[in-house]
């Protein structure tokens, strides 16, 4: 397993990274701007993310996604490690996410806190409806932790 920063041909990960964020065009807003890690198990893309920086010393972790068949063996855990340590000192991360247990649970475990929530985003914002667990999404929920 190795942590790859990429810098180039991003697009090239797209269907990776729609996992985490199923609709391309909000992908688009992000990812040219966006610093990109990518957890290779052997030659194979087995994860995928995406930070931004949304400001003086804020951090957003935009997009984290996992082949399904390598969920569960911590891969997203070591990509957040990767940004942990990679922006240490450097002020807050956070990151966004629809307000499902599998979801809200990584990111409290990964030591995050509850900071906000944005009524209606996934209303507004995708041209579809968004489910994950089989639940509708409707709020977009934040967590941040300290870097």
């Amino acid at each position: 397993m190795k942590i790859r920063e990429i810098t180039k041909n991003k697009e090239r990960f797209l269907p990776l990274l729609l996992l985490g964020d199923e609709q391309e065009s909000m992908i688009r807003r992000y990812l040219e701007r966006g610093s990109m890690a990518v957890l290779f198990h052997g030659e194979r893309a087995a994860a995928v993310s995406v930070v931004t920086k949304e400001g003086d010393g804020l951090w957003e972790l935009k997009n984290i996604a996992v082949l399904p068949c390598c969920q569960k063996k911590g891969y997203g855990k070591k990509l957040l490690e990767f940004w942990l340590e990679r922006l240490k000192g450097q002020g807050v991360l956070q990151a966004g996410t629809g307000e499902v247990p599998s979801t809200t649970g990584f990111y409290t475990a990964c030591g995050f806190q509850f900071s906000h929530r944005i009524p209606d985003f996934f209303v507004y914002h995708y041209d579809h409806p968004i489910m994950e667990d089989g639940k509708l999404l409707k709020d977009m929920v934040y967590f941040s932790r300290k870097l």
